[in-house]
């Protein structure tokens, strides 16, 4: 896409395979229009990816390009990001367009603009976006996130975390070959990171309610919640 410039979408935690986000925003460059990302794959961190369907460079854009868009996770910047393909297709060096500054670490997909900053990347649009996405200035719907916490972080899946409440130490049990443990607040701010233990030492957080987003070397992504006294 020639310097066709749009964020998009967001979710609320499903486990439906193939879903839809609709988008409408950036009105300036984007003219009044809806677009249609697809849920095409899920990323090794059990992310969802989002694309415009079909990506065959005539997607109108307001008479300034094709618009090929797509919503994926960043993980080395642990944010959600918009990016625009450059006009064939292939998402190869992208344009950033928005990123999220508000994060859940353990949600499969990204938050609306109600509940996260999304920031517009001027170095890139040159603010021709107008500013920020919010809830009023744009439109998402379908398989959007609109609560800080995702639905299937509450499910235990046979886990079994002990002692809960706990003071010194957090035991897992119920998971064999943990490759990865990450602690999460309740707010979804990513706290730390622990490599293949099934015991965590947990005196050191704040009194609260945390996660375990745990990760086994067959890359199943567990999340369990337990309370910090």
């Amino acid at each position: 896409m020639k310097k066709a410039f749009i964020f998009s979408a967001i979710c609320i935690g499903t486990l439906i395979f193939s879903q839809t986000i609709n988008f409408k925003g950036c009105i300036p460059l984007f003219d009044d229009q809806m677009f249609t990302l697809n849920q095409t794959s899920t990323d090794s961190f059990g992310k969802k990816i989002y694309v415009t369907t079909p990506v065959n460079g005539d997607q109108p854009c307001g008479g300034i390009g094709t618009c090929e868009f797509k919503l994926q996770w960043n993980d080395t910047a642990g944010r959600w990001e918009f990016l625009a393909d450059k006009g064939n297709g292939d998402f190869v060096d992208p344009f950033l367009i928005y990123y999220s500054t508000t994060q859940n670490t353990s949600a499969d997909n990204p938050p609306n603009a109600s509940i996260g900053t999304w920031v517009e990347n001027t170095a890139v649009t040159t603010g021709a976006c107008g500013g920020d996405l919010t809830d009023t200035n744009s439109t998402f719907t379908g398989d959007v996130r609109t609560t800080t916490l995702a639905v299937n972080e509450f499910d235990s899946t046979k886990i079994t975390v002990y002692p809960n409440p706990a003071t010194e130490y957090v035991n897992i049990s119920g998971l064999s070959n943990i490759k990865t443990i990450k602690i999460i607040s309740i707010d979804g701010k990513l706290i730390s990171i622990l490599k293949n233990s099934n015991k965590i030492n947990v005196g050191k957080l704040a009194r609260g309610v945390y996660f375990l987003e745990i990760q086994t070397d067959n890359a199943v992504i567990k999340r369990v919640k337990f309370i910090k006294k």
